[in-house]
């Protein structure tokens, strides 16, 4: 009799919470079913205006407005790496009203700075990767240095090891490099600069022997052949650089780093919701003018579902923790 009892309790202790869930539930599957529904959708971009992520965001707004037949409006919300922007939409309700376009450092900077204001793991629904820009591995043109394996060899040769250039402490670029080196053994020590422009002119002006940049801003020198393009940093080649090998197949299989932008939502975000958003982004992208957008300006397409950019994103943030441990990296 006592463990009838006690299972009856139980049950009816149960009950009250699974009408509630269902409740919940049904209420957020309505609520999804009828998004949007002639509210406007405000996209936050965590970075000013002007810059490639931002770029990507006003193309989606177009495609996204076009496609729910409402507006959106992308807001910028700079400062601190990307983190006040970011730290907004980990806030907002989950109604799909509110949403984030951010690049690689919503994965780099946890690893730099702990104690931010968001869980970049918890915090966020992952919804899509609207593009992958890798970075570029330069030279000058007058070097002596023509592969990334007489680059390694050239770099043990330099006894306060060969300095490379980059935009900035933690970013991308510089990640790259950090990962170079842990993977090819390299003697490498990192220059970093107040963003690409100055990195490149000491680059062509062979102020610095190397350097890890953007493909955008590293391109137009690569063209006019005042720097000279060993490898790119992603695993694929870069359909805007075909002469250009990729540091996998140029020795190091296991290498692969690259830039990247990514569409987020608040926690809790419908899944109704993330589908639709995830197939709207990845039907744009195979749209022969956003093709060509993404192409002219050195990046590329991919084809992620919800669960895919989950897993990639954590094993960006895990990555980059491990890169950012084992090089020593300080956010300055």
């Amino acid at each position: 009799m006592l463990t009838s009892y006690t299972l009856n309790r139980r049950v009816f202790a149960v009950l009250p919470m699974l009408a509630v869930a269902s409740t919940l539930f049904f209420s957020n599957s309505a609520r999804a079913a009828d998004w949007p529904s002639g509210q406007p959708i405000n996209i936050i971009v965590p970075f000013a205006p002007g810059g490639f992520t931002d770029l990507i965001a006003r193309r989606l707004a177009l495609d996204l407005g076009r496609e729910l037949k409402t507006s959106v409006v992308v807001q910028n919300k700079a400062g601190a790496s990307g983190q006040i922007g970011s730290a907004i939409v980990a806030r907002e309700k989950p109604d799909g009203y509110t949403l984030l376009v951010t690049a690689t450092q919503h994965v780099i900077y946890p690893a730099l700075q702990p104690h931010l204001p968001y869980d970049p793991k918890k915090d966020f629904s992952n919804i899509a990767i609207l593009a992958l820009a890798p970075n570029v591995l330069l030279v000058p043109a007058q070097s002596p240095v023509n592969s990334v394996k007489e680059l390694v060899d050239y770099a043990k040769k330099q006894p306060d090891g060969l300095a490379f250039g980059s935009s900035g402490v933690g970013g991308s670029a510089h990640l790259s490099g950090e990962l170079f080196k842990l993977v090819s053994g390299a003697n490498l020590r990192h220059i970093p600069y107040k963003g690409a422009a100055p990195a490149a002119t000491d680059l062509i002006g062979a102020q610095i022997p190397s350097a890890f940049l953007d493909a955008t801003s590293a391109s137009s020198f690569i063209q006019s052949g005042k720097a000279r393009a060993l490898a790119v940093t992603s695993k694929q080649p870069l359909p805007s650089l075909p002469s250009v090998p990729t540091i996998a197949e140029s020795g190091y299989p296991s290498y692969e780093s690259q830039a990247w932008v990514g569409l987020f939502g608040p926690p809790g975000l419908p899944t109704e919701i993330i589908t639709k958003l995830n197939h709207i982004a990845q039907q744009a992208n195979t749209k022969e003018d956003n093709i060509k957008w993404l192409s002219d300006n050195n990046s590329v397409t991919v084809k992620l579902s919800p669960q895919q950019v989950t897993a990639f994103i954590h094993s960006e943030l895990d990555k980059w923790q491990q890169v950012v441990n084992e090089a020593h990296v300080t956010a300055q």
